[in-house]
């Protein structure tokens, strides 16, 4: 993982505002990477907060699967995603599907604005890093005991 890292932004409608307001506050520390947003989501950063964001779909529409695209080609070093837990979402699989992938390929996640903050304050997210990488070979290999 480079110094300058590749980072997912997704917000759920209820969080687009803490996601613009949280991107305004730490616009120093997120300005030298590469940002990608859902649809929506990204609309509302380039509007709002000047900072250089590639759109995607809308998360519905298959955002979030471009995103889980991502992550598995090893194209995103990070997924800030500031999700509504009190609503249901009619894509839910879809979130779940890019939390697993995140999970899974063990890129660096952040679900809500203080775990983002500790995450892009870290001395660690400016430097070049190598993470643990997921093997698909083992995995793919294992004895399921059929």
């Amino acid at each position: 993982m480079k110094p300058h890292k590749r980072i997912g932004l997704v917000a759920h409608d209820a969080r687009k505002k803490d996601m613009v307001d949280w991107l305004n506050a730490s616009k120093g520390y997120l300005s030298p990477h590469k940002l990608w947003a859902t649809g929506t989501t990204g609309r509302s950063i380039a509007e709002n907060t000047g900072l250089n964001v590639t759109p995607l779909k809308s998360g519905p529409l298959g955002g979030d699967a471009q995103l889980g695209a991502m992550i598995c080609e090893g194209e995103l070093d990070a997924l800030i995603f500031f999700s509504d837990p009190l609503a249901a979402m009619p894509h839910d699989v879809d979130v779940k599907a890019l939390i697993r992938l995140s999970t899974l390929y063990n890129i660096i996640m952040a679900c809500n604005r203080t775990s983002a903050d500790f995450i892009v304050r870290s001395p660690l997210f400016s430097l070049e890093y190598e993470p643990q990488q997921f093997n698909a070979a083992d995995y793919l290999a294992r004895d399921v005991g059929v």
